[in-house]
């Protein structure tokens, strides 16, 4: 496709999004438009246009917009408005990623198997965790991600997907908390109904409490075993534990996936809370909608 017509294709879908949702989108942004200025659904068009181009920060998204396409957004606003009118539109995007998804949960299979995992959104790494002075007012502090062994200060992004033959898993619930909260504690306090369900996690989802919780839903959780202090994992142990690895793999392909499509886990030049709920919500509502129509 063209890269006009799909820049057209784009904001008709994101025209039609807005007019499924606009009792969301509209209820809390009555000061985010000037008489005669440019529209929020242009702005979200220019930021869905720029990710799908791989410009993964607002500046750059700008620039590309400033120097390839003003004919099409001639009321594009100086730099600094652009920002300040995107980092307004968190409710606006939550709203269209929450209808989104549940377009992606109507065309999913009807399969019971979920997978559950984290992924750090981070500000700072390293070193720099600890010194981090971004974004204090809210959610972002010091983590640690055992995949990467690196302490980061940001926030977890907790996501339970259903499985999908030969398909990335759907996102069905995705959350946000702080870069401390542990796995199952972030779970069990986010109290997801997951009636008649198998639910594959790591071993860091391993909790008599959660496994308890689940099986009053009629649901399984299943996790890798863990090795007994100075002893080794039987055989059939051993091999429990590679089923489960490998029927967990898709949530690592998922977010592979989308990291490479929108940058999400990098938020370095993040400088707010407002920037950093746009950085995370702006990207997912992205996200599902390459899920669910691939512009």
């Amino acid at each position: 496709m063209k890269k006009e017509l799909q820049l057209i294709h784009l904001f008709v879908l994101v025209c039609e999004l807005y007019d499924k949702r606009k009792h969301t989108c509209f209820q809390r942004l009555s000061n985010n438009a000037s008489p005669g200025g440019i529209t929020d659904p242009e702005l979200v068009t220019i930021y869905f246009f720029g990710l799908l181009h791989q410009r993964f920060e607002k500046k750059a998204i700008y620039e590309f917009i400033q120097t390839y396409w003003l004919e099409y957004f001639p009321k594009l606003p100086a730099y600094q408005t652009f920002v300040a009118r995107l980092n307004r539109l968190e409710s606006t995007f939550q709203s269209l990623g929450a209808e989104l998804q549940e377009r992606l949960r109507v065309e999913s299979l009807p399969e019971i198997d979920r997978v559950i995992d984290s992924m750090p959104v981070m500000l700072a790494r390293g070193g720099h965790a600890y010194s981090a002075v971004v974004a204090r007012e809210g959610l972002p502090d010091v983590g640690y991600c055992a995949s990467k062994k690196l302490y980061f200060y940001g926030v977890r992004l907790h996501t339970i997907a259903q499985r999908r033959s030969g398909q990335l898993p759907s996102p069905q619930q995705i959350w946000m908390r702080e870069g401390s909260c542990h796995d199952v504690r972030s779970v069990k306090e986010q109290a997801p109904a997951l009636p008649n369900t198998t639910l594959i996690g790591d071993s860091a989802y391993a909790d008599a409490e959660f496994e308890s919780k689940l099986a009053r839903q009629g649901s399984k959780l299943y996790t890798p075993r863990k090795k007994p202090k100075g002893k080794e994992l039987s055989r059939i142990e051993k091999h429990y534990n590679r089923c489960v690895s490998r029927l967990r793999q898709p949530i690592e392909g998922f977010f592979n996936w989308l990291n490479d499509k929108t940058d999400l886990q990098n938020a370095s030049t993040v400088r707010s809370e407002d920037a950093l709920m746009i950085h995370c919500f702006g990207k997912l509502a992205f996200a599902y909608l390459l899920l669910v129509f691939n512009p």
